[in-house]
């Protein structure tokens, strides 16, 4: 990883930090994309003491908005003049639906959106630095669940967890697509299962569920086993030229079946796309700038 860029969400706390401190070890410049100023700021000095000598970076910006992922990317490209590896990791569960001023409901745009728009935005530079990869955090919790498409906000009937577990299942047919994309391009695309990890994930959601989730994780694996698949795919040269497939614990692993469908996959970019007020062109996609 010497001499590589990698830019990571979520790297701040829990898998993401974790991750992002060991890649830093390897040689790589990490550039983290954080919400929190103080807690972004207390990771890049811990990046800078334990792998100095490289310049590391932070940027901020809120990930439920779609103006700020744009900025955001855009600021990033113009900065970095490479990036090997995206590691979109950045997630959250809310108790209660709320929605942002774009009117997307927070779980979607959280953890789904930023995927796809700061992907996007990125673009450019991962095709230039080519060979390049993109890593995706997904979940098993998408296991039992679909997507309806005439309700992608869940404005009708929200749950939490029903919520989440759709926002993961858009991370692994984001990727499929996104896969299919990039083929021959010299950029791979891959997401993971990085099991049940006892992080912060949760502890800000309120209500029962975060005193559920609490308990739970008693349970947990640690962040540096749930870090495990993210930096193997970030690193290893066993991965160099896999793209399209979901991991868990350094494997290639079978999603559900909704999971593995092109025409779902598909639907879901065209949507995502729409929303985030972005034309297809042919290869990604073509964005406009951020209004």
């Amino acid at each position: 990883m010497r001499g590589k860029t990698v830019v990571i969400t979520g790297g701040t706390s829990g898998i993401g930090e974790v991750a992002a401190e060991i890649l830093a070890k390897k040689g790589a410049c990490i550039v983290l994309v954080a919400r929190d100023k103080t807690r972004g700021k207390a990771t890049l000095a811990r990046l800078r003491n334990s792998a100095p000598g490289v310049a590391h970076s932070v940027y901020f910006a809120d990930l439920t908005r779609l103006a700020e992922m744009k900025r955001v990317a855009t600021q990033i490209a113009d900065q970095e003049p490479r990036i090997d590896v995206l590691i979109n990791n950045a997630g959250a569960l809310f108790a209660r639906r709320q929605v942002t001023q774009d009117g997307l409901e927070c779980t979607f745009a959280l953890n789904h959106m930023a995927y796809f728009v700061l992907t996007e935005g990125l673009r450019e530079r991962l095709l230039v630095s080519r060979p390049a990869r993109i890593i995706n955090t997904a979940s098993a919790a998408h296991q039992d669940a679909t997507l309806d498409f005439d309700d992608l906000q869940s404005a009708r009937n929200y749950r939490a967890l029903k919520a989440y577990s759709r926002s993961k299942l858009c991370n692994i047919l984001f990727t499929r697509e996104l896969a299919r994309r990039l083929h021959d391009t010299g950029v791979t695309a891959n997401c993971l299962h990085p099991g049940f990890v006892a992080t912060r994930f949760g502890d800000q959601s309120g209500g029962p569920i975060a005193s559920l989730l609490w308990l739970a994780k008693f349970f947990a694996i640690s962040p540096a086993e749930g870090a495990e698949t993210i930096v193997y795919l970030a690193s290893s040269p066993d991965v160099a030229t896999t793209t399209g497939q979901y991991f868990h614990k350094r494997l290639p692993t079978t999603p559900s079946s909704t999971a593995r469908d092109d025409r779902s996959a598909l639907l879901l970019w065209q949507r995502s796309a729409a929303l985030a007020g972005m034309k297809e062109n042919g290869g990604i996609s073509t964005m406009p700038p951020s209004r």
